[in-house]
């Protein structure tokens, strides 16, 4: 199968990066691809909560989930939504960071709230506190399609090997992980761990992500990795985005997770143990 990854350059106006989100999609579609994903934030990146309360709706109201629906349907593609920030009705007013499968007639396939929240001092100017603005979700999540099981997560989850390993003993295939990477910890991280997830589990990992500087309307912007990539369940990469928007394509072969697991069954061998 096909896979397209849409890299994108979202600032803090959802009109705009909605234009450039379609754009890219039908590129991927038109390209063949029959599973296309984009990054974490598709809607917007923004620093500024009051910002983000002008900007982000609820799910059923909002017009970036409603308008990429009709675009799978359209296309008749599969396509994950890396992320949109999304209002809840959580009384301290926190949004959910959320991802969505989307099937080809447009319904949701399934929901997935970030777990992993992104606190982080990266450096004196680098400082993260998406607690403050976002609230954690509770639950892991795989997905059946026609062409494999799909286990979800976004961005910093994927530093929790756990939670990996759970996706793929629950019968993950492919593992996505859509991202809005920091430039510091991306050129240092990003790829080693992809390829570490991938070789764990012997899934084949899907990466999209933001790429470049973020201008904000309220805030300072943001710098994030890019590199969108697709792994193989051996930990190779099959494809690299580079940092320039776009589509990345490559094809898969799922008989290439049965061979790795094969080789290298370690999702059968763990065992108990005493402490630390």
């Amino acid at each position: 199968m096909r896979i397209g990854l849409v890299q994108l350059n979202v600032s803090d106006d959802p009109v705009a990066n909605l234009r450039q989100c379609v754009a890219l999609i039908r590129q991927a579609a038109e390209a063949g691809a029959g599973f296309v994903l984009t990054p974490e934030c598709t809607n917007a990146l923004s620093s500024s909560r009051d910002h983000q309360r002008t900007i982000f709706h609820a799910e059923e109201a909002d017009p970036t989930l409603a308008a990429l629906r009709d675009e799978a349907a359209k296309l008749g593609i599969w396509l994950l939504i890396g992320s949109l920030g999304i209002k809840t009705d959580d009384s301290d007013g926190r949004f959910a960071n959320r991802s969505f499968l989307i099937r080809p007639d447009g319904a949701i396939a399934a929901r997935y709230d970030k777990l992993h929240m992104f606190d982080v001092t990266v450096s004196e100017t680098e400082v993260y506190r998406e607690s403050a603005g976002y609230r954690p979700g509770d639950r892991a999540v795989v997905a059946d399609t026609p062409f494999g099981r799909i286990g979800l997560s976004i961005c910093y989850d994927v530093r929790f090997a756990y939670l990996y390993r759970s996706l793929a003993k629950a019968g993950a295939q492919i593992l996505t992980v859509p991202a809005a990477f920091n430039h510091i910890t991306g050129a240092a991280h990003w790829e080693l761990l992809l390829r570490a997830r991938a070789i764990e589990t012997g899934c084949f990992v899907l990466a999209p992500a933001q790429t470049g500087f973020h201008p904000e309307t309220a805030g300072k912007g943001r710098k994030t990795h890019g590199h969108s990539l697709i792994v193989s369940p051996w930990g190779e990469v099959l494809a690299d985005g580079g940092t320039d928007t776009g589509v990345v394509l490559a094809e898969i072969d799922l008989a290439l997770v049965d061979s790795a697991r094969g080789r290298i069954p370690s999702l059968d061998h763990d065992c108990r143990f005493l402490g630390p």
